[in-house]
C-alpha cells in the first residue's frame, strides 16, 4: 500500500511540457531550380505536387517560404536532408529553421 501511494505522488508531480517547434524555411536564389525546389518540397517535406508549386511559386516571390513545422530535431534534420541535397546537385539552395 505505501508503494502505491508514492508511485501516486510521483505521478502528480511530473509535468509534461510541448515540446518547443520550429519552422523550416526555403529561401529563394537567382540560381536553384524551380524543378528541384519542387523535387525537394515533395521528397523531404511529403508536399503533393500541387502544393509544392505553390510553395515554390510562393519563395520566388516573397524570398522564403514555409515548408512545415517540426520539433528541434526532426527541423534539424529536414534542413540537413535539404543542403546535403542541394550540394549534391550542385544548387546552392539553402533552409533554415526558427522557432515557431
Amino acid at each position: 500500500m505505501i508503494e502505491y501511494e508514492i508511485q501516486s505522488e510521483l505521478s502528480e508531480e511530473i509535468e509534461l511540457k510541448k515540446p518547443k517547434m520550429y519552422k523550416v524555411m526555403l529561401l529563394n536564389d537567382d540560381f536553384t531550380s524551380m524543378e528541384f525546389v519542387i523535387s525537394t518540397l515533395m521528397g523531404i517535406f511529403h508536399k503533393s505536387e500541387e502544393d509544392a508549386y505553390k510553395i515554390t511559386m510562393y519563395i520566388h516571390n516573397s524570398g522564403s517560404g514555409l515548408c512545415g513545422v517540426f520539433t528541434h530535431e526532426i527541423a534539424e534534420t529536414k534542413v540537413a536532408q535539404v543542403l546535403n541535397s542541394a550540394k549534391k546537385s550542385k544548387f546552392p539552395l539553402r533552409a533554415v529553421m526558427e522557432e515557431e
